[in-house]
């Protein structure tokens, strides 16, 4: 762990993780069954995760950053029945046991920062403790169910079928994935992102069952990435595009001093990434980028090398998954360069946890063509180039972030009649947040209205949901349907862009 310096080794992990499969087997959790782990990047996430994995589990990280209210509505939609958290985030922890009654066990790991377990959690230490460090009896392949915003408003969760084979073995996804992005046995992987995200839940598993050094970022600080590159001779890292806007705006003497020769590849996606940041982190690391286009659906993939990208620059890539369907709003093919929706056709083995409706919007009617909403069009060599984000989707650093629950909470407002919350550019972010607002009659905005708002949404929502500012407007274009044209709202904005992506 970076920057605190905690290891663990191959033995610490395999002993605890053997007595957190016994904690959930003798909670009464069975094949199938779901947990929630909710903590910063820490050892007993990925414990926690491993306990899990050996008991046959879906196990759900949940963002750090969200409110009590947030956790709550993804612990209780995914019928978790066992939470982990931390004491530091005891602040929320707290609140949760009254808003999440069907958990059958709150267990919270300690720090050693003075910080105490909260009235009602197990201690991790005393519980996890207590346990035989000895294999759990008929041993089962468990699985991530992660949640993502998609298309509607409240996040779902992502289910997907479980391998049968025990976790000694190591699935065919895995195998795939590992292949793809030329990640190897004896390398050492540097993660800098958040644990409850998907590819770094992924890229780290494998690196552990890959006999790899995994070195995990408490959080990210771009000098101190460079750093451990060189401390540890970093092989392998999964990046996403803001990381690299910050490297390139470090010092030009903090760039020039770091040693970056022990790179072989650097993995990069969940956003984007400018021409120009690409085509300078390729001069300064050299032709090692990998980048690849998914969601966590995981209904399809595109992936493109250094070399490839600088013949199609701007490129995610060709399908290496299943076929690329871009189509227009009558389901029309659309020509070579022109843009359309982006469907897969072939990997729509997913469904979204226990809403059948959602998951059948999600494909065509042939049952096996699927999309997540976004925009793009083919070169004439199959390349896939996005050019505009999900419908209403705002990505901020990598991060999905869908308005409608910003907008559901500002429109209670008193002083609120109607709200759009849409991305605008942000050059280091790809797109930031911001709220357009139409007041109540009689109402004026102004400086100090504009923070109240952004205070309102800052008590009830992550900090990254909430608008960093507000204009104020007359009307809103809504449709005579009700619908809001957020087209004519954004185009104000990105109006001196020739994309949506920054």
């Amino acid at each position: 762990m970076a920057p605190s310096g905690h290891a663990l080794t191959f033995a610490e992990y395999e002993a605890a993780a053997n007595q957190v499969a016994h904690v959930l087997r003798e909670t009464g959790l069975r094949k199938g069954d779901h947990m929630a782990i909710f903590m910063e990047n820490h050892p007993a996430m990925l414990l926690a995760e491993a306990g899990a994995e050996r008991t046959g589990l879906y196990f759900t990280p949940v963002n750090s950053y969200l409110s009590a209210e947030e956790v709550a509505y993804v612990i209780n939609d995914s019928r978790s029945r066992v939470v982990v958290t931390s004491t530091a985030k005891a602040e929320v922890a707290a609140q949760l046991a009254a808003l999440c009654p069907d958990v059958d066990r709150w267990i919270m790991v300690d720090t050693t920062n003075g910080d105490h377990v909260v009235d009602g959690f197990e201690s991790w230490d005393d519980t996890v403790g207590a346990q035989p460090t000895e294999h759990v009896a008929a041993e089962q392949m468990g699985a991530p169910m992660m949640y993502s915003s998609g298309t509607t408003g409240r996040p779902k969760g992502i289910l997907r079928p479980m391998f049968d084979i025990p976790p000694s073995d190591t699935s065919i996804g895995v195998l795939g994935i590992a292949g793809l992005w030329r990640l190897r046995e004896g390398m050492v992987y540097l993660s800098p992102a958040p644990l409850y995200h998907t590819a770094p839940q992924v890229s780290v598993a494998i690196a552990l069952r890959m006999k790899s050094t995994a070195v995990v970022m408490e959080h990210f600080d771009p000098a101190l990435y460079l750093e451990l590159v060189g401390r540890y001779g970093v092989t392998h890292s999964q990046v996403v595009p803001t990381m690299f806007s910050r490297m390139l705006k470090l010092p030009d003497d903090v760039r020039a001093a770091a040693d970056v020769s022990s790179l072989e590849v650097i993995i990069h996606a969940a956003a984007p990434c400018p021409v120009p940041v690409k085509e300078h982190m390729i001069e300064w690391f050299g032709p090692i980028l990998l980048e690849y286009y998914a969601a966590t659906e995981g209904n399809g993939c595109t992936f493109i090398t250094s070399p490839d990208w600088l013949a199609h620059k701007g490129s995610v890539g060709r399908s290496v998954l299943s076929d690329i369907h871009i189509l227009d709003d009558s389901g029309r093919p659309c020509p070579v360069g022109t843009s359309g929706t982006v469907w897969f056709a072939g990997a729509t083995d997913f469904e979204y946890f226990n809403d059948p409706e959602k998951t059948a919007d999600s494909r065509r009617d042939d049952g096996k063509t699927s999309t997540v909403g976004d925009v793009g069009y083919l070169d004439s060599d199959g390349y896939l180039f996005l050019t505009d984000r999900k419908a209403h989707m705002i990505i901020s650093g990598g991060v999905n972030i869908y308005p409608q629950e910003t907008e559901n909470l500002l429109v209670t407002y008193p002083s609120v009649l109607d709200a759009a919350v849409i991305g605008v550019p942000n050059e280091d972010l790809g797109e930031e947040v911001k709220a357009v607002v139409q007041l109540v009659d009689g109402v004026e905005g102004d400086a100090a209205l504009e923070a109240a708002l952004i205070g309102f949404c800052r008590e009830h929502l992550a900090h990254f949901k909430c608008p960093r500012s507000v204009d104020f407007v007359d009307e809103l274009p809504r449709l005579p349907t009700g619908k809001l044209y957020k087209g004519v709202l954004r185009e104000q904005y990105w109006a001196a862009h020739d994309t949506r992506i920054v």
